[in-house]
């Protein structure tokens, strides 16, 4: 069944797309962008000294189920912002994540540091959403978009102000990605097929993203020695979600997996 389930979720955006563009047509989300507030820099905030954290608001998934029963987006993201998070994924996929846009939005207004919205994004509309929602950043998933269709993204989403993370699990994708002008690139340790995960996945990708460009590693990392493993291959940032989301304390979770 997994091994379908991007299949679906790619299948089943379309259709959520379409619905919402006749429910809430172009014009009307465009101008709520225009009133967004400021984009906060997401790029600038992986730079900091030392592997930065993105630290991921994410109710449950495909592979996992229900990863967090007590669900307090904004309470969470204000315990990563005040344990050294540089950055805020939130999923906004509602079908298959528990996610929305009304939880960025609120993310994002209790919160000061950059927010991407993490989400299956196949359409320019769904940029826009994400600015008129607050998002700072996007994710945009190689894998599933052709190369003019990513290269059209990228392009679209640095004239709204947001931040691309483009992600990659091959290097196929990462060419993609790369080719398409990606400065901020993703490498997902899971495969979204089988939804296996194997950081060593990082350690292959990375040799081949150019100097320069920003390296998040996604997915896999549970533990400091894995933060310290990535680092080494030359990642700046790791997203990180279900390792943080399943443990009670999470303020702790997050100074165990960063070494304070």
């Amino acid at each position: 069944m997994l091994h379908r389930i991007l299949e679906e979720i790619v299948a089943h955006k379309r259709v959520e797309v379409a619905e919402a563009k006749r429910a809430r047509p172009l014009p009307v989300v465009e101008a709520a962008a225009a009133k967004a507030p400021p984009p906060r820099d997401f790029a600038a905030a992986l730079r900091r000294t030392g592997t930065a954290l993105i630290a991921e608001v994410k109710r449950r998934s495909p592979s996992a189920g229900l990863i967090r029963p007590a669900f307090h987006p904004t309470r969470i993201a204000r315990i990563y912002e005040a344990h050294g998070a540089a950055a805020i994924s939130v999923l906004t996929d509602e079908r298959f994540f528990g996610g929305s846009l009304d939880i960025l939005r609120r993310v994002r207004r209790s919160a000061g540091i950059p927010v991407l919205r993490k989400d299956f994004l196949i359409d320019p509309y769904q940029l826009c959403e994400a600015r008129a929602a607050g998002a700072d950043a996007v994710l945009l998933i190689a894998e599933i978009l052709p190369s003019k269709a990513l290269a059209a993204m990228l392009a679209e989403a640095r004239g709204l102000g947001l931040a691309c993370l483009a992600e990659a699990h091959c290097l196929s994708s990462l060419k993609k990605a790369l080719d398409a002008g990606a400065e901020i690139v993703g490498i997902n340790n899971r495969d979204l097929h089988t939804f296996r995960t194997n950081l060593e996945t990082t350690r292959r990708l990375a040799r081949s993203v150019p100097k320069g460009k920003l390296i998040v590693s996604e997915s896999a990392i549970r533990t400091r020695a894995d933060v310290e493993r990535v680092a080494a291959w030359g990642v700046h940032a790791i997203l990180v979600g279900e390792a943080l989301m399943r443990r009670r304390q999470i303020g702790r979770a997050v100074d165990e997996l960063m070494g304070r």
